[in-house]
């Protein structure tokens, strides 16, 4: 079991270093596509805080959002992939940098 889990952390990082956004679990940001929000921090451990669009902190729009899941493969648009999880309900939030 022990193995298992080395197995998905390892998965786990190397999905994270692919999109260049980690798995977040401490922050989660509920947000719907349309809306922009401002990550920070490490790659490895991101804050991610809703902001207006045009609220010059904002660096990322939310294009899409995959409900039921954490697998960051499922976004088919935008250049980045933030897993969440809010209580019980787990999502994907698919990212486009905000142009200014």
């Amino acid at each position: 079991m022990k193995k298992f889990l080395g197995i998905v952390a390892m998965l786990v990082a190397a999905v994270a270093v692919k999109f260049g956004i980690a798995y977040v679990f401490n922050s989660p940001v509920h947000a719907e596509a349309g809306d922009c929000v401002r990550v920070t921090g490490s790659e490895n451990n991101p804050e991610v805080d809703t902001k207006g669009c045009s609220d010059k902190d904002a660096n990322y729009k939310v294009v899409k959002v995959v409900k039921d899941t954490f697998d960051v493969n499922a976004c088919t648009v935008g250049e980045a992939a933030l897993a969440q999880e809010w209580d019980a309900e787990k999502f994907v939030l698919c990212l486009d940098p905000v142009k200014k």
